[in-house]
């Protein structure tokens, strides 16, 4: 029955967002989102039937009950929602859930953006076919953008859809080395705290927070010794990767704050950004000789297709968890506390919002590790 409940509840989804967008431009590309949701929601079954199949296997049937375990953990330690997300598991067979597309113009990290009902407007446009992705890439490409498309592994629904069965647990994840698994199912259920329509910085910033604070605690509290240097390993690479990103970053925006950029003197200023992206590589290739062997091509494909787009889209996840870390760190390391005080500096006007967490934390802008 509960089965026969959420493919119902997916059918009438699919009906309502049909019915509610009908009047708005561009429905193809709505009905691909509804429709992709609601095939999402009807491939996924509670966790507790997975487990007893006798037909999963033991690995994932470890996994699956792990994630039971952070979840309590995230609803009971760190004040998240105790709602039915993760509580269902869907294979999508595929390797993403989502293939989001992302551009920027040739000289500057601002990303161009699109707007959507709850969601605001938003520095990425999501597809469920990787196709659909990447003409869409196309398409801004041929406008003169630097474009990129990139999987996204999960994506929150905002709690909206509770009473649909709310976020599964997905295939796309589900393999992720404990920590990472922690943090991702942290990060998501972050954004149904609080979520600030077209401020993508300050959302995304406060969940990739979330996701480390809590992460580091389920760590030390819960994880083996085992898991603790799996993770120690995995987040040292990264961490090296985000300080060069970062500098990168840093660079590429003193070219496109020059006057040559601000006077649109494209000869002047494109032999300064291609100095600054094979500085880059070749401080990726430096770093990357000191990795083990196995672990070298992790990230290979994001420096093979870095632009700006691609570095504008970082950037989100980065500039401001120095500032929630602090404002954390203020507020006693309590938890329904600092949720609290999110919610209320989310409320603020745009301007007074992100002039707020910066002062908490003066370095913010030189982005998280």
């Amino acid at each position: 029955m509960r089965r026969a409940g959420r493919i119902a509840a997916a059918a009438a989804l699919a009906g309502l967002v049909a019915l509610a967008l009908s009047a708005c431009g561009n429905l193809g590309y709505y009905w691909q989102s509804a429709q992709g949701h609601v095939d999402l929601l009807r491939a996924a079954r509670p966790v507790s039937q997975w487990i007893a199949d006798p037909s999963t296997s033991e690995a994932l049937r470890a996994k699956l009950a792990l994630t039971q375990r952070i979840r309590r953990f995230a609803v009971d330690e760190l004040a998240l929602p105790d709602n039915r997300s993760y509580t269902g598991y869907a294979d999508l067979q595929r390797n993403a859930a989502v293939w989001n597309v992302v551009a920027a113009p040739p000289y500057s990290l601002t990303l161009k953006t699109w707007c959507f009902p709850v969601a605001g407007c938003v520095g990425y446009r999501g597809y469920y076919a990787e196709a659909d992705a990447r003409a869409e890439a196309e398409a801004q490409g041929a406008q003169g953008l630097e474009t990129a498309v990139y999987p996204v592994p999960a994506y929150s629904t905002l709690g909206w859809l509770d009473w649909a069965g709310g976020d599964p647990l997905l295939n796309t994840f589900i393999g992720y080395p404990e920590g990472e698994l922690a943090r991702l199912i942290f990060h998501e259920l972050s954004h149904q705290v609080v979520y600030v329509p077209g401020d993508t910085l300050f959302n995304e910033s406060f969940a990739t927070a979330v996701e480390r604070l809590g992460g580091m605690r389920w760590l030390d509290e819960r994880a083996g010794d085992a898991a603790r240097a799996e993770y120690a390993q995995f987040d040292a690479r990264r961490r090296q990767f985000r300080a060069l990103t970062l500098a990168t970053r840093r660079r590429l925006q003193a070219v496109y704050d020059t006057p040559a950029a601000r006077a649109g003197d494209v000869a002047m200023v494109e032999p300064m950004k291609q100095a600054a992206m094979e500085t880059f590589r070749s401080d990726f290739a430096a770093l990357r000789a000191t990795w083990p062997p196995q672990r070298q091509a992790a990230y290979d494909g994001w420096v093979r297709r870095a632009n700006n787009a691609m570095f504008g889209a970082q950037a989100a996840y980065d500039e401001l968890v120095p500032a929630f870390e602090a404002l954390f760190e203020r507020e006693g390391r309590d938890w329904p506390r600092f949720h609290a005080e999110v919610r209320r500096i989310a409320a603020l006007p745009a301007g007074e919002r992100r002039r707020a967490l910066p002062a908490l934390a003066p370095t913010a802008s030189a982005g998280a590790q």
